[in-house]
């Protein structure tokens, strides 16, 4: 609260002495949705539902709001979160309500190409669809979610942009934005990124140093190849914050480290558009902090005595290496949209497949489905919890 008060002080301040020439805008949408979830009988990470508690039906409203207000020098953005959502299983009902902001932010233009801003933004950025190994806060971009929305990270910020080409941002992570876990690992951390663009290619490079763990290295760049192909890749050398232990020898106990030793986590992807609109991206992710085959096997051996320690430590990724495949409509279409998306776990065999679908009922109507199908058995990555899950509403966009 402290950091949100003196923020909008400085900028209050700044605004003062030029309050000429705004101009404001407002949109949203409102969702209503829900899912029904079928759990794995014979699950292995939580049987009988007795771990994780996941629910097996959930019914949520959910409300998005974006406001915009700027002028020449200062600019003032923020997205409400108003959600509302009931939730069941064998356990009982619960209710959530809660209201949030996911982003927030008070941009000045100090000077000419020197920006100063405050606020909760997401630091995200590459192409990558499946995994961000770029970025330190959002491996898991929510590109493989379409109703996924990300917090952003309370910070500092001062960017550099002396031309179309070439920009610099220099940012104090104050804390994680609103829902964050506890210890908070990106409180206090200091971020340098800069990044090169020109006609068809652009790269970034990004460094992060957190108090208690090593700096973080990652780098982002995609090229345009023609009007239809266009190839990318990632990159981060990280330690994370603590690692759980998965010998290959399945007698010996889990063993946690902290911090864990230093992995590479790289992918390289390419997409291809068609004339109509389709595209179909690929991508393969190799993730150093996973377990090898053998270490993933002996991972589900112990989670058979030890369920609510392999769950609760489990590790962002079990497998190291990944294969996504993604096959989707025009995004420009007005009058819908479906994803279809494939994964497979290459280290343990497993498969997800997964489908989204929207289409515009009315002029600001529109009806979603969600539907993701894991194929495999318990000791598999991707089908360990679940056997089906699918999510289906309505969109309304305001005003």
């Amino acid at each position: 609260m402290r950091f949100v008060v003196l923020a909008l002080c400085a900028f209050a301040s700044a605004a003062s002495a030029d309050e000429s020439n705004w101009h404001t805008s407002w949109d949203g949408t409102l969702y209503g949705y829900g899912n029904r979830m079928g759990l794995r009988s014979d699950s292995v990470l939580n049987p009988g539902n007795q771990i994780a508690r996941l629910p097996q039906r959930s019914d949520s409203a959910e409300l998005r709001l974006n406001f915009k207000a700027e002028n020449e020098t200062i600019r003032l953005t923020a997205r409400p979160i108003g959600l509302l959502r009931e939730t069941h299983n064998a356990f009982g009902t619960q209710q959530r309500n809660e209201g949030y902001f996911s982003l927030w932010q008070a941009r000045v233009r100090a000077a000419e190409g020197w920006n100063v801003a405050a606020g909760r933004e997401v630091l995200n950025w590459g192409a990558a669809q499946f995994r961000s190994p770029s970025s330190p806060f959002y491996f898991d971009n929510g590109r493989t979610d379409p109703l996924r929305e990300l917090v952003g990270m309370d910070a500092l910020k001062l960017s550099w942009t002396p031309d179309m080409q070439s920009s610099a941002n220099l940012a104090r992570i104050v804390r994680s934005g609103y829902g964050s876990m506890q210890p908070d690992i990106w409180k206090d951390n200091w971020l340098a990124k800069l990044d090169q663009r020109g006609g068809e290619w652009a790269y970034g490079v990004v460094v992060v140093k957190a108090p208690h763990l090593p700096a973080f290295y990652g780098a982002h760049g995609q090229v345009t190849m023609s009007d239809a192909l266009m190839l990318y890749g990632e990159v981060g050398s990280s330690a994370k914050a603590f690692a759980l232990g998965s010998s290959a020898d399945a007698t010996q106990p889990f063993t946690v480290q902290v911090p864990s030793s230093r992995q590479t986590a790289a992918l390289a992807g390419a997409a291809y558009t068609f004339e109509d609109g389709k595209s179909l991206a690929a991508e393969y992710l190799h993730d150093g902090h996973g377990y090898t085959s053998a270490q993933e096997s002996a991972y589900f051996q112990r989670a058979a005595t030890t369920p609510d320690m392999a769950l609760g430590l489990v590790p962002r990724l079990l497998g190291r290496n990944y294969l996504h495949l993604v096959w989707q409509s025009n995004m420009m279409s007005e009058i819908g949209y479906w994803r279809l998306m494939y994964t497979r776990n290459l280290t343990d065999g497993g498969n997800e497949l997964a489908g989204y679908a929207e289409t515009v009922l009315a002029t600001r109507l529109s009806v979603f489905a969600l539907a993701v199908l894991p194929v495999g058995n318990a000791r598999q990555e991707s089908s360990a919890l679940f056997t089906r899950s699918v999510t289906a509403g309505v969109k309304i966009a305001l005003p």
